[in-house]
């Protein structure tokens, strides 16, 4: 999908780069499919901000995706590509032959009236899903199922696809978008193709205004700051010393670099670490 630029007839349009839509062919969204979305403001139940940078956007409600292609074994014709504010890829309005309505992430090709179907024993075509122990080796896949029967949770952003690498033992060896070598239930269900709207990385807003929209409030850096605000505040000017650019931290203390994962955690499907795929 191409993105369009602007005449720079202001400072915001001189660099700004957005979605042309070219691909979008449907503008409304299926009522039935819809769901109210309520707004946090990055507030907890007592009140307090417990989330920073969050608040105010444009109004939006949620679109029903159906992640875990639920209706097997039955057609579905395409009936239109849509937008969805809520995520960084498009969206396919499916119809099946019972008259059912559905919402799937929009690979990449797929096109009004294109025929869709899930199951064992369908056809590897884009817009497919099957389970992994039935995807040809080497075949892009998204929306992949971390468990059997919970739902796509991996490879769903706008651009990703994962690569069946190879299956031994009950089990299929993925690798992941991050470089990362990692291995699925064989049963654990998955989408064939790469999910569309590929170009959204290369987007640039041209203003702040444009990120007050998406419901992102500013963030200030830690250097700007005192130092009874922040671990980095302080000092005189652009200090290198007393306060200012120190180890980077947080308010609460967490310093960049530092291993987030729960080191008790199970980390057996993980065959190839995504680091040691990158220094290659």
């Amino acid at each position: 999908m191409p993105l369009k630029s602007f005449k720079p007839v202001t400072p915001a349009n001189r660099y700004k780069a957005l979605p042309a839509f070219d691909e979008i062919t449907k503008s409304k969204p299926e009522k039935s499919l819809l769901e109210v979305k309520k707004r946090s403001g990055g507030r907890n139940n007592q009140g307090r901000i417990t989330c920073r940078h969050i608040g105010g956007g444009h109004k939006k409600k949620y679109r029903l995706i159906d992640f875990k292609r639920t209706k097997r074994d039955i057609e579905a014709t395409v009936v239109g590509i849509e937008y969805d504010p809520n995520r960084t890829c498009r969206i396919a309005l499916l119809e099946y032959t019972d008259g059912v309505k559905a919402y799937i992430l929009a690979p990449s090709g797929l096109t009004d009236g294109a025929k869709v179907q899930a199951g064992e024993a369908v056809e590897p075509k884009i817009g497919n899903a099957m389970p992994l122990k039935s995807v040809p080796l080497g075949t892009a896949i998204h929306n992949i199922e971390l468990r059997p029967g919970c739902g796509g949770k991996v490879a769903r952003s706008a651009g990703q696809q994962a690569l069946v690498a190879s299956r031994e033992g009950g089990y299929a060896f993925v690798r992941m978008p991050s470089g990362e070598l990692r291995k699925f239930h064989e049963e654990c269900y998955a989408t064939i193709g790469t999910v569309g709207n590929r170009d959204h990385m290369n987007e640039v807003s041209g203003k702040a205004g444009r990120t007050r929209w998406q419901g992102i409030r500013p963030t200030v850096r830690g250097m700007c700051m005192n130092p009874v605000d922040h671990p980095n505040g302080g000092g005189e000017g652009k200090s290198k010393s007393g306060g200012g650019r120190q180890h980077l931290k947080s308010p609460w203390g967490h310093t960049k670099g530092q291993k987030t994962r729960d080191k008790h955690k199970n980390s057996s499907f993980i065959i190839e670490d995504r680091r040691k795929a990158k220094r290659k």
